[in-house]
């Protein structure tokens, strides 16, 4: 092996999958969830720590010595009762558990992921001790978020149909003894990988890509029920109906909200309301007072909806030219029923509001969304529940955008890191992680039916060399 890595945080094993796929060999992983270390485990052959808090802190340190130490940290509150920045402040917090690992031992590479609003106003206090606590333990560092989506990578290197952003922070050791005048670095440079994509091409037939359904039991287990096709059955006859009104004209790219269609003339907007939704509804009231004909005559013939759910009578159109409803990629959210172009997908979430294939009148099934991570095919679930599998992959961190960041880091920090195996092996990787985890895997083992309990010792899926 090139280099060892710890997996922190470690889920079922994204960033295992990108860094091993790079000839990194794990030596401690640790997840707090046990159905989630169980498919770690099932999948990669360790079994990983439970409690970090527990393996590292000020009186223990479990971690074993390591090149990188990789994570997809929580992000908890820091305190702002003082000017106190650093490591001391982080104390209380799973962060302070890290930033002592990294203390103790020093890897060559830090590489932490999280959510997109750590970086955002909410959050600057946090932002700011992460980075300087970094610095102050030694390492080149960012102050600007690396925000990163597999749907801009092109998919020759690893990139997916998924819009998934995510911010890296990408930290690397200034070595004892050298001053590093580059204070403040630029961020790692993917412009490489994301070089003339247009994330408007992806296919998800070629580029995911779907998968063929050929049992009755594989496609009642995606399958839309009779309510959620009636729901998207009146709001498909609502698109046709207005394409005609609108004689070519764009669909509104405001959310529909079916119940507070009223006339112009009655409309009564509450003291108080906030602006964008004062916004939205004059232009529903504007929508419906000019096609109140047609609109009435929808409505009377669905049973204005009543029997809809509140958030199913609302549609929110990003599909553009799209002819109709069922050209489209749907989401059910809380907000609507979101309806996009057939390209590239919305993020995998940690629950069940996973993506429509409109066409097929169906969900993801769970190996096209482990393909949205960049999970090989031969990752194995075992027999645990599909919702539960959907959560875990909705918490899980992209193969590919991982691969890349990584790679983009050492070359940015090669003045830092200099030739070992270390920057051989990553350096040195395919363009692509898919090549290593797609054509190296003896595929035998998938199709083994396993039980998976906590007191038994699952051998690991193995790598063919």
């Amino acid at each position: 092996m090139g280099f060892k890595f710890v997996d922190l945080f470690a889920g079922i094993g994204g960033f295992h999958a990108a860094l091993g796929a790079m000839g990194g060999e794990c030596v401690y992983a640790s997840e707090i969830d046990k159905d989630a270390a169980r498919i770690y485990q099932r999948n990669w052959g360790l079994k990983p720590d439970g409690d970090i808090t527990l393996a590292a802190n000020e009186d223990v340190m479990e971690v074993p010595p390591h090149d990188v130490l990789v994570g997809g940290f929580p992000c908890q509150p820091f305190s702002k009762s003082g000017k106190q920045m650093g490591m001391d402040e982080t104390r209380g917090t799973l962060f302070w558990n890290i930033a002592r690992i990294i203390e103790v031992h020093a890897p060559s590479i830090v590489l932490l992921e999280n959510v997109r609003n750590i970086a955002g106003p909410r959050h600057i206090h946090e932002w700011e001790v992460i980075i300087q606590t970094l610095r102050q333990l030694g390492y080149r560092v960012s102050k600007e978020p690396m925000v990163v989506s597999p749907h801009l990578i092109r998919p020759e290197f690893g990139g997916r149909p998924q819009v998934r952003e995510r911010v890296f922070i990408a930290a690397t050791r200034i070595p004892s003894g050298k001053k590093d005048h580059n204070s403040n670095p630029e961020i790692p440079d993917l412009s490489a990988v994301k070089m003339n994509w247009d994330p408007q091409k992806w296919n998800l037939n070629k580029d995911l890509p779907l998968e063929k359904l050929t049992t009755i039991r594989s496609k009642m287990d995606v399958a839309l029920v009779d309510t959620e096709i009636k729901w998207l059955e009146a709001w498909n006859e609502f698109v046709e109906i207005m394409r005609i009104e609108l004689n070519g004209d764009k669909l509104p790219g405001f959310p529909i909200w079916a119940d507070d269609w009223v006339h112009t003339t009655k409309l009564s907007i509450p003291y108080g309301t906030p602006a964008w939704k004062e916004n939205f509804l004059r232009k529903n009231a504007d929508l419906y007072t000019k096609h109140k004909k047609v609109l009435d005559a929808w409505l009377k013939k669905w049973n204005h909806l009543e029997d809809f759910p509140p958030s199913r009578r609302k549609l929110e159109w990003q599909a553009q030219n799209a002819k109709n409803l069922w050209e489209t990629v749907l989401h059910f959210r809380p907000s609507g029923i979101r309806a996009k172009r057939a390209t590239y997908l919305p993020a995998l979430v940690a629950i069940t509001q996973t993506s429509i294939i409109a066409k097929q009148k169906r969900r993801i099934t769970i190996r096209e969304a482990a393909r949205l991570q960049g999970l090989p095919d031969w990752f194995d679930f075992v027999d645990q529940s599909q919702s539960l599998t959907y959560k875990q992959l909705g918490n899980g961190v992209n193969v590919g955008a991982v691969y890349n960041v990584l790679k983009a880091q050492v070359f940015r920090d090669l003045d830092l890191l200099g030739k070992s195996k270390l920057t051989d092996a990553i350096l040195s990787a395919p363009s692509n992680p898919d090549f290593v985890l797609g054509n190296h895997v003896d595929y035998h083992r998938v199709a083994e039916a396993i039980k998976f309990k906590n007191d038994v010792e699952i051998p690991p899926l193995r790598l063919v060399n």
